[in-house]
């Protein structure tokens, strides 16, 4: 005979006793504060990325910041900010390969060829950095229309998740018809502290802040 179970036993069977977690809700509920934290995470980022950019939207790729503590220290708040929340992100896998164009930096040496590129009779077009993680290369480009470049070849380590390492291999300034070999000049760092498939920003060994987008070319020698 099948056995009728009571209204208490049956209340018991869908409460657990007390004292004893109901697994199946915790689990449910933990999952919900999961995906609650990885989209709030995602618009916290996105947020961060889009202040950033309207930040930097006016500055002439860091001229205008340099005379500007104010700004910059503003803009060094949401770099802060979008690399706290990308901690833990892979940024040195393949996708850091491309050619990337400067947008905002604080590099002193070339903020300084972009400024004064017209005491020598031309104009600084796109700044750039060509990277190509499985060769282990990058270059890092000034481009002067319609002829000119001057551009460091290096070699590059992946170090971690969000750090490559690089040493200086050689450089070259070359015009329409002619072209001078410099020598190569140190090593060091730099973090990826964001990227995504339209930007990327970083900071290096010295300090420096860089933002660079995604060209809509790719640079060769």
């Amino acid at each position: 005979m099948a056995k009728i179970l009571s209204l208490p036993a049956i209340a018991n069977r869908q409460n657990p006793k007390p004292g004893f977690p109901n697994l199946h809700r915790h689990r449910q509920t933990t999952t919900l504060l999961t995906r609650s934290s990885l989209t709030d995470q995602s618009v916290s980022l996105s947020s961060a990325k889009r202040r950033l950019l309207e930040l930097i939207s006016d500055q002439d790729r860091g001229l205008k910041t340099q005379n500007n503590p104010s700004k910059l220290s503003e803009i060094v708040e949401a770099i802060d900010d979008m690399a706290v929340l990308g901690r833990g992100t892979i940024t040195t896998g393949p996708s850091l390969s491309g050619t990337w164009r400067l947008m905002w930096t604080t590099e002193k040496e070339q903020l300084f060829i972009i400024k004064n590129a017209f005491l020598f009779g031309t104009r600084t077009g796109d700044v750039l950095q060509v990277i190509d993680v499985e060769q282990g290369v990058l270059n890092n480009v000034i481009t002067f229309p319609p002829h000119g470049v001057f551009f460091v070849r290096s070699t590059i380590e992946i170090a971690s998740t969000q750090r490559v390492d690089f040493r200086f291999t050689s450089a070259v300034l070359r015009g329409e018809n002619w072209e001078l070999p410099l020598p190569p000049f140190g090593q060091g760092w730099f973090e990826c502290i964001y990227l995504d498939d339209n930007i990327r920003v970083a900071k290096d060994i010295r300090g420096d802040y860089l933002v660079v987008d995604r060209a809509p070319y790719e640079w060769k020698e």
